[in-house]
């Protein structure tokens, strides 16, 4: 599944005007969030109504201080008479009535922001169930399509992700800001407020091809990232090979690229977004600043007014200035947005068929016709017309070379593949009418690599399916299948027993050791088709002969497939099917195809000095 070190990233998708792509991400964020994260922005909006009539409320305390002048406003005037309707007389009552108004617009803003961040922590939460969900229930082919790496890097861009949320939530917070003090100035002082307009208007549009910048720079980040996550898994699940054979230096330079060119991107991000920061409060005061001149010098227009207005417009224009940058903080992150929805929507086509009818425990057998497989149409079928039965509690070999078309055997045994053409029957029911998952329950899966897992003996065995030092029952069945395999005596041997952790993969065990731990977990299934897949192709002869014992004695117990180069392995198997080049060619017992000097199986069998 790896993929090669000088593959570069996919390019990003062809940019849009980024303001254009708003209705999609919040349709994106609707479909995982729901509508819920419309009371945030209603919160936000009284919040900011607030927090404007706050400081409209400045003109009748202006006005109450006698510093509007002999001729105040008529807006002025009425709010004034408004508020003294209310009871609110005087400046101290005034005061208070402000002091209460943003003591309130503090409670609606803390409620609106507890909620976010609610909302964000539960979108995490949904977001790494439905990839692990998805990811778990996958098909096997776009498993194998992909590298590891993959799938570990869209697991950290849901981080993105969730940051992109909360950026965007900025963002339409500013919007609502904007709007509301925006508004209010052009009540209290309407040349004043239209003049806002225009000139905040003008810098958000000089500042819209930054803005496409940041989001191309995000989506090419994203794909760097993955490459670089990528890299790093496979250089951890190759660390003894690397480190044995001096071979990092190729894998290491391949990093160093990407990770290079990740941090380039990086800073261009930062670049343009340092720039709108550094430039949000001059652009803020210049504009103040010239407007203020205009309104006094040329429309002459009331002091008081103009103060309020300048109050409601500089936050205006640093929540104007202020959408710049939440902007282009989601923007820096909605790469991830695309990514993450791009392959939940993808898996959404990939997923295994859940349908079909449970089955009941395997009594009479497997059965192959006429089947053929390919993986990809113009290569051609890698198996053709092969039809065989395995007989319950029986022992079956399959044995070839290699290319001969083993393991994909094995992949349509279990289910993982689907005939091109032709059947796979168990116990007479077609594998594509059957419930994947009850078949599987009763299948134990021994390869050649051992899945070990950086846990106790005991828990490797029966995989967390309860706590053994409480339940005596569930400790005799460990014990059991340990000793079904061969392994009882040497964990009994440590001083922790079957507590002893074996590391990670079981990197503190030997080779047969690990095997022989991986058969008595399948074995703890008490599984009624035990699959041993090359189960002892990389072991010595003695941790060989071992798990040979361990087999032969399942002979007639339960039915076992084997997969074999060692053709020792395969003496006592009730029959033995050769396959080459994707055919049946020979079937038997171990005896006749031996017997047989023209035979395959014999010439394979002398070749290897047995």
């Amino acid at each position: 599944m790896a993929t090669s070190p000088d593959i570069e990233p996919a390019p990003p998708p062809t940019v849009r005007d980024p303001l254009r792509d708003i209705p999609r991400y919040l349709r994106t964020f609707r479909e995982y969030m729901g509508a819920r994260i419309g009371w945030v922005f209603f919160f936000q909006l009284l919040s900011a109504l607030l927090e404007g009539i706050g400081i409209v409320m400045m003109l009748p305390l202006l006005h109450a201080l006698g510093a509007t002048g002999d001729s105040p406003g008529r807006f002025t005037l009425a709010i004034h008479g408004f508020v003294s309707g209310l009871g609110f007389e005087g400046p101290v009552a005034i005061l208070l009535l402000i002091a209460g108004l943003f003591v309130i617009k503090g409670l609606v803003a803390f409620t609106a922001g507890a909620y976010l961040g609610y909302l964000r922590a539960d979108l995490q939460k949904t977001l790494h169930e439905r990839l692990y969900d998805s990811y778990s229930r996958m098909d096997y082919r776009y498993y194998t399509e992909r590298d590891t790496g993959h799938f570990f890097a869209l697991f950290g861009q849901v981080y993105s992700f969730i940051g992109a949320v909360h950026s965007f939530s900025a963002f339409a917070v500013a919007v609502i800001r904007t709007v509301v003090y925006v508004g209010m100035a052009i009540v209290v002082a309407w040349t004043f407020g239209l003049a806002a307009i225009v000139v905040g208007s003008l810098v958000f549009l000089a500042f819209r091809r930054i803005n496409n910048r940041v989001r191309e720079l995000s989506r090419e980040n994203a794909g760097y990232a993955g490459r670089v996550a990528a890299l790093f898994v496979q250089t951890i699940q190759s660390f003894k090979y690397l480190s044995a054979t001096a071979t990092a230096e190729p894998v290491r330079k391949a990093m160093h690229d990407s990770v290079v060119k990740v941090g380039r991107i990086g800073a261009r991000q930062n670049l343009w977004m340092a720039f709108t920061s550094a430039a949000q409060e001059p652009i803020a005061i210049l504009m103040i600043t010239g407007i203020v001149i205009v309104q006094i010098g040329v429309f002459e227009q009331p002091l008081a007014p103009i103060m309020v207005s300048i109050l409601l417009f500089y936050r205006g224009v640093n929540t104007v200035l202020g959408l710049q940058g939440s902007w282009q903080s989601t923007l820096a992150m909605i790469g991830a947005v695309d990514v993450v929805k791009a392959e939940l929507d993808h898996l959404k086509g990939h997923m295994e068929p859940s349908g079909g009818q449970p089955i009941a425990p395997m009594e009479r057998g497997i059965e192959f016709r006429e089947v053929c497989y390919a993986y990809e149409d113009r290569i051609g079928d890698v198996l053709t017309g092969v039809s065989f039965h395995v007989p319950a509690r029986q022992m079956v070999a399959i044995v070839g070379a290699s290319g001969a078309g083993k393991s994909t055997l094995v992949d349509l045994l279990t289910l993982l593949l689907t005939p091109r053409q032709g059947e796979v029957l168990i116990d007479g029911v077609p594998g594509t009418a059957i419930e994947r998952a009850s078949w599987r329950r009763q299948i134990g899966y021994v390869m050649q690599e051992a899945v070990i897992f950086d846990d106790s003996f005991a828990q490797n065995i029966c995989l967390w399916g309860g706590d053994p030092d409480a339940d005596p029952a569930l400790m005799a069945r460990i014990r059991e299948a340990a000793r079904q395999a061969h392994l009882a005596e040497f964990i009994e041997s440590l001083p922790d027993g079957y507590a002893t952790r074996v590391g990670d993969r079981g990197i503190k065990l030997s080779g047969g050791q690990r095997q022989r731990l991986f058969i008595a977990r399948e074995l703890y299934k008490q599984p009624r088709l035990l699959i041993l897949d090359e189960a002892t192709s990389s072991l010595d002869s003695e941790a060989e002969r071992v798990i040979r014992e361990s087999i032969d004695e399942l002979h007639g117990k339960l039915t076992v497939v084997i997969i074999a180069h060692r053709l020792a392995t395969v003496r006592n198997a009730d029959r033995i099917l050769v396959f080459d080049k994707g055919r049946l060619v020979e079937e038997g017992d171990y005896a006749s195809l031996r017997g047989n000097p023209d035979s395959r199986f014999s010439a394979m069998v002398a070749a290897q000095a047995l």
